[in-house]
């Protein structure tokens, strides 16, 4: 059996008898502002946690915000995985040539002078999705 989260999300989701779509689109504002709800509720759930919580509960909660950002991308026909590589490869180019890394005050990485951008609407297109004209 797959551990993959998206094949786990993508079992679950076809079990229950809850929406999979396999080219990005958009939902019905209902559907949409439902998983945005879910959304928000599990992450409301790890703020609760985050500090003073014991780490399995914390664990269980992070996995369930990722449980349902998965389920939200597979309503919407998303392929979650290659954003996020997309994500990834963008994040990388943070890193500067010379191996330096510009930091805010609290440790978060910033975006340096070689940064690029990602390209989401590339991945999604590839994926078959047809922005609407504007």
């Amino acid at each position: 059996m797959s551990t993959s989260p998206a094949d786990l999300v993508r079992q679950f989701h076809q079990a229950f008898g809850l929406d999979v779509r396999s080219t990005p689109a958009q939902v019905s504002p209902e559907l949409a502002e439902h998983r945005g709800e879910l959304l928000a509720e599990e992450a409301a759930e790890v703020a609760e946690v985050s500090v003073d919580g014991p780490l399995d509960r914390l664990a269980h909660e992070l996995a369930d915000v990722v449980y349902v950002a998965y389920g939200t991308a597979l309503v919407h026909g998303i392929d979650l995985d290659e954003v996020i590589a997309e994500i990834h490869r963008s994040n990388m180019t943070k890193l500067g040539p010379d191996g330096r890394i510009a930091r805010r005050a609290d440790g978060k990485v910033l975006k340096g002078d070689h940064y690029e951008a990602p390209d989401v609407a590339a991945v999604l297109r590839r994926q078959g999705w047809e922005p609407e004209s504007a």
